[in-house]
């Protein structure tokens, strides 16, 4: 692998650095996502200021209200302690990972390393330049997981954009050495099929299992022909990961899922996974798979084994991830309607679209079922200019049989909500910031929401990285939850 960009960073600008550098170019080079892909990558970030509004003290909206343009705004319990303003030029930050005192950023440009052992002060360790959106990622141990689903000319972190009707061009993951933060070093690629839109780290023994979610087959595609009713498992020997390979392309559509429409009108046709899920302590795994949701017994790393199927077909339109609750008897499914560019938060659009399903998990092993119980969404109505949907967000690690979660809504901001009753959903606290543009739709907001280690880590799309504490009686008792690493697609034990 070559060429392979850090930066260490010492203070807030980075421009004048990169430049200096000689890395602007290779910054200016990161590519979209391929065409297949729902998530905003292909549009361009909002017109706002980056640098963050002033974060003292905020204040909380009344009822229908919309905050002015960049306006910071939260309920009383939730209180917003850092923000690092995005570093990238051309901006889209994605998913995040956590192990020890670091948090992991991915961007379309690479990922960022941060230093979040003291949360109300976080630190830019290295910024590793190497282009290919989504770049999800996880880590384990040394080794950080890079996602790749843009066609790229090659597999190297000087790649450039090249059409995927090209048998050269290169999509999968990427895996990287992270033993020293400051000099991350990229050890090995792994092409898989369709790219790697999402991945999901299985842990096993002595090795670690990828599974890689893609979709959207072309028969002008050489390395994404249909049917791609499945995913890609990748093993990565812990001791050799530099041997980490393809093992296995298990169908879990063997029908090939929800065709979408005519037959379903507005419904994505099921051609792969978008993201998975895994409950290893339970060995179940669930799957937001475009027209369907999925629940499946991963006993067997290599062999998945669907155990149930579910679809919604009036008010989902693209089955988008999942999070299990601490006593694995419920699934929260979300919907990215409009994929995540689109403004899906608003009167018209109603309260049961570009929302969260709530299933319940009935009966026991292979007599499991889904059965639903209720939607989710964001009682806050966002401007037409602002791109507004269910995202990424994990478990509020409370116990004692109650369901908190916290979880991204784009421009919608950061929201903290209770599924305790599956039926009935309710919001419990909030952070936005109002619209980045207000002549037109602006792409930005949380792409990622997560609670780590007594705080809430939020990865903006234009803003970068915010640190938000949240205080509640109904939430305190995760405030004595430690952990050492968060792959939030990896759900652990909690309690």
């Amino acid at each position: 692998m070559t060429l392979l960009h850090t930066v260490r960073v010492r203070h807030r600008s980075l421009g004048a650095a990169l430049a200096a550098a000689g890395l602007l170019t290779t910054l200016l080079a990161a590519a979209g996502p391929a065409a297949a892909s729902p998530d905003p990558g292909d549009s361009s970030p909002g017109a706002g200021s980056r640098q963050s509004a002033d974060r003292a003290p905020g204040r909380e909206l009344a009822p229908g209200e919309i905050p002015g343009q960049d306006e910071i705004v939260h309920s009383a319990n939730v209180k917003p302690l850092a923000n690092i303003p995005d570093a990238n030029l051309k901006g889209i930050n994605s998913d995040l990972a956590f192990q020890g005192d670091y948090a992991y950023a991915g961007n379309y440009d690479g990922f960022t390393i941060y230093d979040i052992a003291d949360p109300k002060s976080p630190k830019i360790v290295t910024q590793v330049l190497c282009p290919g959106g989504q770049n999800d990622v996880s880590v384990s141990g040394d080794l950080l997981f890079l996602s790749t689903d843009s066609s790229r000319n090659d597999d190297s972190c000087n790649s450039v954009s090249q059409p995927a009707t090209e048998k050269s061009s290169w999509e999968g993951i990427k895996i990287f050495d992270i033993k020293d933060k400051k000099n991350p070093k990229y050890i090995k690629s792994v092409e898989t099929a369709c790219g790697s839109h999402t991945h999901t780290l299985v842990p096993g023994g002595r090795d670690i299992y990828l599974y890689v979610s893609s979709y959207s087959p072309s028969e002008a595609f050489p390395d994404c022909q249909p049917p791609h009713d499945g995913i890609s498992v990748v093993k990565v020997p812990r001791k050799a990961p530099t041997q980490a390979a393809v093992v296995g392309f298990p169908v879990l559509f063997p029908d090939g899922g929800n065709p979408g429409a005519p037959t379903n009108p507005g419904v994505s046709k099921t051609t792969g996974c978008h993201d998975i899920t895994v409950l290893p302590s339970e060995d179940l795994a669930a799957g937001a798979c475009m027209g369907d949701g999925i629940l499946f017994d991963i006993s067997e790393p290599e062999h998945p084994r669907v155990i149930d199927r579910v679809q919604d077909n009036v008010n989902f339109a693209f089955w988008h991830s999942a999070t299990f609750n601490e006593d694995a008897d419920k699934v929260v499914f979300t919907d990215e309607l409009g994929g995540g560019g689109a403004a899906t938060c608003n009167e018209a659009t109603g309260p049961n679209r570009g929302a969260d399903g709530i299933y319940d998990i009935t009966g026991t092993g292979d007599q499991r079922k889904l059965v639903f119980r209720g939607y989710f969404k964001i009682p806050r109505h966002q401007a037409d200019t602002e791109n507004c949907v269910a995202h990424n967000g994990s478990l509020v690690p409370v116990g004692d049989g109650r369901d908190i979660m916290v979880q991204a809504w784009y421009q919608g901001g950061v929201s903290v909500w209770d599924f305790t009753d599956s039926a009935q959903p309710k919001e419990i606290g909030y952070f936005e910031r109002g619209p980045l543009t207000t002549d037109r739709l602006g792409l930005g907001g949380s792409w990622s929401a997560y609670y780590y280690n007594g705080h809430i880590y939020s990865n903006d799309i234009v803003k970068g990285l915010d640190v938000l504490r949240l205080d509640d009686r109904r939430t305190d008792s995760a405030k004595r939850v430690r952990m050492d690493r968060l792959n939030v697609q990896t759900q652990p034990e909690y309690h």
